[in-house]
């Protein structure tokens, strides 16, 4: 029998995880059309159905222009982006934790927000010579292509010599990465950078989904559902990997070469995702725990519930991000570090806990 069918032969309540998955999959549509309709202009759910199904040609109901704008143009596209980078993050997370058997693993573990952040810096405090979408788009590119450096020198540095990826290599190199980066975009905040550069480097690293529209939310979902995919094709060598690297070779996993593909995707969708969207931390952090609490460890399982709460959870944090002040919205990174931070601290205390029981007993 092979770890797969090991996980998959635990008695750990099927009814209660299908239970888990249709809640779930009714919970991301009900926050996405909180989503349309919650915001400086309030909109009715029907005027939001309207607009939508007008839209797609299902439905012929007069609409105004306002509202098509809000819905259609501003707050859909959001919307999307919101849930397309909150599930690529929790899949990204629930891989990487179990690849590296590391619980505090997340999608940043490479360097990868440190090294956008030195593509971002760059472009904002030293600047390219554009304004208005063309530096939007200069931002994204450099955060997406620093981001992807770091990821080549982590790798890089994890499989000097002998090309394979050690778990405990690949977490070291991603922190000396990182913060080598940490220390250029420092030095370039503080020595080349005014107030207002600081102020951009602050909000970018914070996170934010304001400006997503149409192309780059269908973008981001394109870049989640693919990596998501990949992935859950992989969900069998996975299950072999949380019983451990030697056992997963034992049962005829190709450890070096599932890790190295597995890490590549889970640095490039992440990649993708930050270069737009700025560096939002705890999503693929939390969600993966919570998801196994819930519905065990096969990953089947995992990783499609962790796209969804991870998505819901984001389209969520990004309601409160603008309508917990009038006058203003925060960045959605506070809201998602609010919600996480708490649940992390209760999540190590209960571990704790359970390892003082096992020590008792023993």
């Amino acid at each position: 029998m092979t770890a797969a069918d090991r996980i998959a032969a635990r008695p750990a309540g099927p009814s209660r995880a299908a239970v888990a998955l249709a809640v779930a999959a009714v919970l991301l549509p009900a926050v996405a059309l909180v989503g349309l309709a919650v915001g400086s202009v309030h909109e009715p759910p029907g005027v939001v159905a309207d607009v939508v199904l007008r839209r797609l040609g299902l439905g012929s109901s007069p609409v105004t222009l306002l509202d098509d704008q809000i819905v259609w143009q501003l707050r859909l596209p959001r919307v999307l982006g919101a849930a397309a980078t909150g599930a690529g993050l929790a899949v990204c997370g629930a891989v990487l934790q179990t690849l590296t058997g590391n619980d505090l693993a997340d999608p940043y573990l490479l360097g990868i927000s440190d090294g956008a952040a030195v593509g971002a810096v760059t472009v904002i405090v030293l600047g390219v010579g554009a304004t208005g979408a063309a530096a939007t788009g200069a931002l994204s590119a450099a955060a997406f292509v620093g981001a992807l450096l770091a990821v080549v020198v982590v790798l890089a540095l994890a499989g000097a010599r002998t090309w394979s990826l050690p778990a405990a290599r690949t977490v070291l190199a991603g922190i000396a990465v990182g913060q080598m980066c940490a220390a250029y975009t420092s030095f370039v905040v503080l020595v080349l950078g005014d107030r207002d550069a600081a102020r951009g480097v602050m909000e970018w690293t914070l996170g934010s989904v304001a400006g997503v529209r149409w192309h780059t939310a269908l973008f981001l979902t394109a870049v989640a559902v693919v990596g998501t995919l990949v992935m859950v094709t992989a969900a069998r060598d996975l299950d072999a990997f949380a019983f451990g690297e030697t056992a997963a070779r034992s049962f005829g996993v190709p450890v070096e070469r599932v890790r190295w593909a597995l890490v590549a995707t889970a640095a490039l969708v992440t990649a993708c995702l930050v270069a737009h969207t700025g560096v939002i931390g705890f999503v693929g952090l939390v969600v993966p725990h919570v998801v196994r609490l819930v519905c065990g460890p096969r990953h089947a399982l995992l990783l499609p519930m962790s796209a969804l709460l991870g998505a819901s959870l984001l389209v969520g944090s990004d309601i409160v991000a603008r309508s917990v002040l009038s006058d203003r919205e925060i960045p959605v990174g506070i809201v998602t570090a609010g919600l996480g931070a708490p649940f992390f601290a209760w999540l190590l205390w209960r571990q704790g806990r359970k390892g003082s029981a096992a020590g008792g007993r023993s």
